[in-house]
């Protein structure tokens, strides 16, 4: 069961501009990759469940949230139906976020008033997700669309609420290209957490880096 409430999400999402993407079937690693995450500041964490019993390792990464990280808010993407949603959500997924827009996964989750984010690429799809009570639309893959279209989307709908994930850097210039154009919050996988990072286990240059992503987007939004 989720022990953050959508709207305690949606506002960390806000707040915090950035949630770390990262999936691995090792346990241990993925909860030094969390704490790392965590003690750089991120206070979210998608896991892309891509793998063959992800939601074992799910669900050890949540109890250790739990008990070891207070205020750290664990969500799953990748989810690609409601049966699926439904598993996370009972070992405690706070959100989900997909790749694409699906009413059975709205419906779920709404029931259980889970934040659920889903994929968009137009402006029909956007609007229909909005329709269905989303919060704050997943933009994906970013690097297709880019900038550009969230300024445009902007435009004729400014409560719109655009995570792009794809195409989003940890560098200066690429986070204000984005939060110039009016993006609520922005997903980062492995720009953030690198192949180089893993195969070093390398935590304390994850940390840094999830440290310097957050500074930067706290600037560019001045």
């Amino acid at each position: 069961m989720a022990q953050f409430s959508r709207i305690e999400v949606a506002t960390a999402m806000k707040e915090t501009g950035m949630i770390p993407l990262f999936f691995h079937s090792d346990i241990e690693l993925s909860k030094k990759v969390l704490k790392a995450c965590y003690d750089g500041g991120a206070r979210l964490m998608e896991f892309t469940a891509r793998g063959d019993f992800a939601h074992e390792v799910f669900a050890e990464l949540t109890k250790y949230a739990i008990k070891e990280l207070p205020g750290m808010i664990m969500g799953v993407g990748s989810v690609t139906d409601a049966g699926q949603a439904s598993l996370y959500m009972s070992i405690g997924a706070n959100f989900i976020v997909t790749p694409v827009l699906r009413e059975d996964i709205a419906i779920v989750c709404n029931r259980r008033k889970v934040l659920w984010s889903p994929g968009c690429g137009t402006l029909t799809e956007i609007t229909r997700a909005e329709e269905l009570g989303c919060e704050i639309v997943k933009l994906f893959p970013g690097d297709i669309y880019g900038p550009q279209f969230v300024k445009g989307i902007k435009g004729p709908q400014q409560w719109t609420s655009i995570m792009p994930t794809g195409g989003v850097s940890p560098t200066e210039e690429n986070l204000k290209a984005w939060f110039d154009a009016g993006v609520t919050c922005v997903g980062m996988g492995s720009k953030l957490i690198s192949k180089d990072i893993i195969a070093n286990r390398d935590y304390a240059k994850l940390e840094k880096h999830v440290r310097n992503a957050l500074n930067i987007v706290k600037a560019v939004r001045k």
